[in-house]
């Protein structure tokens, strides 16, 4: 277990980092001994105080409880952290079902289902649930498709004074047809006093729902603020679109969760890119508040400041993670901070109040782009300190190795696309995003312990290739293969294998779908996938038959729509070898731990691997890894998140030496829970897998120490 590659060690690094400032930091005196919130606490720093499991004794750990949801299928995903409260664990299932067990024995005490009887497919990914109490009034709040539900947390009952029987409608609001819309959230938001603060997940493509933050009265769920992120005419940043943006573009939402200062009031909310991802002729313009940090008074939802990460962004380069509320040293003096973590392998840190950068940031002119219509911005931010967790740019002495094979093909390959810095435009020929959409960092989001300033940042090292294709003319599209290439192709290739699992294939939707479903999906959208009720009655009869049996019937040409954009994508592609492994040489993933008083790194490891590499001798390659870590105060920093090998580690948080990992009935997408019960530490993580074509499936695991007597023992 000594495959670290840490940089120094952990005593050395932490004198060398904070020197005589270092007795400026100490063990939190209060809280963070409860994991009653999503992340351990609404800072969103994933600490726990807990140390009854610590770096002696952590290799005794052992499965002290299972409970299997039982409702996984093909494909399914399971990334929610649960939360605890007064000894009863609350989470939701691969079909997002709610449910409430004991948190010493993993028993079911309730269940609840939004669609029951109702066959699943899609993904229904839900990342967990808030709980809000007032006197014997006590509540659970989680999102499943466009519905957010309030249920009894002692019951599982839905509240029937709460919006229409115990839920409200996310499309709703919104300044468009709901019908029109896919909205849903896959975050839970956060509770201050009686507001519920919601943000949403909206499709990527064109027609789009705005992504509006909203805050609902819990009680009864009418909606108390709502925060337009497109601005309206008269609002603040309006002028940084095209006049009628707010009316036709979409997205700009949050989706990765928000944290809260619940002293100062103040939420920090992290936006995504407007809607469509790829091309934005349309939006032309800087695109307040895409891609930005917002503080937001959470009484009001009045705007404090804010920070934009990308201007006019069109690399999929979303703020990708809940933002973390630190303490950064500074002159000797601790000082409360946000950090916020992103895709290109950038950490910015800000003061909470004002937004002053705490490290510095270069502004730095980039190039332009050669697609026509398309007008990108100048210059965009660089942060200098600290260093990027993840490779900036593919060259051809980044490529792999793994054989000379995979060097020539990955060479070859590299040669016919467009490579360069951060911000190189999108094109026709192909260019490189490195790190890829997914990442640098996802949304798992980073843990920090107080005790130290370190932030813990597990980041992904894939390159994808983004290629724009120029759409047919919408009134020239007249049959149902047109009609799929031109509004479907951008995610599911032309040739409807897709790229599973995040779009699965649509060549054999008549083993789960009849023809009224597949229209109802077109018409009503799913999860990223828009809502084309814009579609004729024929047009989406004709599109449903190609889908199921390549039938090319012929319908009438579309009239112009405001939806309507020249250039699509040819599809979300890695760029991998023949065999199917990353393009690029290792490591490709690892874990970060970066001194947010200092800027410099403590360690940096692989993280993760390919068992199937790893029996040939290619071991820590690291690999793409989903979900988060939590630091404890028992010096250990707990993660499961590599999917390849399903596996949950625990590393020596000053060093980064692996000290204990067991094998998960799947991989744990998810960030874990650790809490106290019946006077033990548990280590829960959801085993959901299905991410990366892996295996599904929808196990909790608890992990303990062995049992002493007086301790509750599990009964399954």
């Amino acid at each position: 277990m000594n495959r670290t590659v840490a940089f120094l060690s952990g005593v050395a690094v932490l004198a060398a980092l904070h020197g005589a400032e270092r007795a400026h930091r100490e063990k939190p005196r209060d809280g963070y001994t409860k994991w009653n919130v999503v992340a351990g606490g609404k800072d969103a720093i994933h600490y726990s105080r807990l140390d009854q499991i610590n770096g002696g004794n952590v290799r005794q750990l052992q499965v002290a409880w299972t409970y299997d949801a039982g409702d996984s299928y093909p494909g399914s995903e399971m990334q929610c952290n649960p939360i605890v409260v007064g000894g009863t664990l609350y989470a939701t299932s691969p079909r997002v079902r709610a449910f409430a067990l004991d948190a010493a024995t993993g028993k079911l005490k309730w269940s609840f289902d939004p669609y029951p009887g109702e066959k699943i497919s899609g993904k229904m990914r839900n990342r967990g649930v808030n709980y809000w109490a007032d006197g014997n009034d006590r509540r659970i709040f989680f999102a499943a498709r466009q519905y957010l539900y309030a249920l009894d947390a002692d019951t599982g009952h839905a509240i029937p004074t709460f919006g229409n029987d115990g839920r409200i409608d996310l499309r709703e609001g919104l300044g468009r047809a709901a019908e029109t819309l896919s909205v849903s959230s896959t975050s839970p938001g956060v509770v201050y006093n009686d507001l519920l603060i919601m943000g949403s997940i909206v499709p990527e493509a064109l027609p789009s729902a705005p992504g509006d933050i909203r805050a609902y009265d819990v009680r009864t769920g009418k909606v108390r603020w709502q925060f337009h992120t497109l601005p309206h005419p008269g609002e603040p940043g309006y002028e940084t679109w095209a006049r009628d943006s707010w009316d036709i573009v979409g997205g700009v939402n949050n989706w990765a969760g928000m944290s809260l200062d619940e002293t100062r009031g103040l939420l920090f909310v992290p936006t995504g890119s407007a809607a469509f991802d790829f091309y934005g002729a349309n939006p032309i313009g800087d695109n307040l508040f895409a891609n930005c940090l917002i503080a937001i008074r959470a009484d009001t939802g009045e705007r404090v400041w804010y920070f934009q990460g990308v201007k006019h962004d069109v690399w999929d380069r979303d703020f990708p993670s809940t933002p973390a509320l630190v303490t950064v040293l500074r002159d000797g003096r601790l000082v409360d901070a946000v950090a916020q973590t992103t895709k290109s392998g950038y950490v910015y840190v800000f003061e909470r109040d004002t937004g002053k950068p705490l490290f510095p940031i270069e502004y730095r002119k980039v190039a332009a782009s050669d697609v026509p219509g398309e007008r990108l911005a100048e210059t965009q931010p660089f942060p200098l300190i600290p260093e990027p967790f993840a490779r900036q740019q593919l060259t051809e002495d980044l490529l792999t190795n793994r054989t000379p094979d995979a060097h020539k093909s990955a060479v070859e390959a590299l040669r016919k696309l467009r490579s360069g810095p951060q911000f190189t435009p999108p094109s026709t020929q192909g260019t490189i995003i490195f790190p890829g959409f997914d990442g640098g960092a996802e949304w798992g989001g980073p843990a920090f312990d107080p005790e130290t300033g370190l932030i813990y940042i597990n980041s992904n090292e894939m390159a994808w290739v983004l290629r724009l294709v120029k759409m047919a003319d919408p009134t020239e599209v007249n049959s149902g293969r047109q009609l799929y290439e031109s509004r479907c192709a951008g995610c599911h290739r032309v040739d409807r294998k897709g790229t599973p699992p995040e779009f699965p294939a649509l060549t054999a939707l008549s083993s789960k779908f009849d023809e009224a479903g597949v229209e109802r999906v077109i018409a009503e959208g799913r999860g990223r996938m828009p809502a084309y009720r814009s579609l004729s009655r024929d047009a989406i009869r004709a599109l449903a038959r190609y889908l199921l049996a390549g039938e090319d019937e012929r319908v009438a040409a579309a009239r112009p729509s405001k939806f309507d954009v020249p250039y699509t994508i040819d599809g979300y592609n890695k760029f991998l070898d023949p065999q199917g492994y990353p393009a690029v040489a290792p490591p490709w993933g690892t874990l970060n731990a970066i001194s947010l008083d200092t800027g410099k790194y403590a360690w940096k490891i692989p993280f993760g691997e390919y068992p199937e590499l790893a029996k040939q001798g290619m071991k820590d390659t690291g690999s793409e890894n989903y979900g988060g870590a939590v630091v404890t105060a028992g010096g250990l920093l707990f993660i499961a998140a590599t999917l390849r090998d399903n596996k949950i580690h625990a590393f020596d948080k000053a060093t980064g030496e692996l000290l204990w990992e067991a094998t998960l009935p799947a991989g744990g997408s998810a960030t874990p829970a650790v809490y106290m019960a019946g006077g033990r530490e548990y280590v829960v993580i959801a085993a959901g897998g299905g991410k990366l074509d892996t295996p599904s499936a929808g196990v909790y695991v608890a992990f303990a120490l062995p049992s002493k007597r007086g301790q509750v023992q599990p009964s399954n």
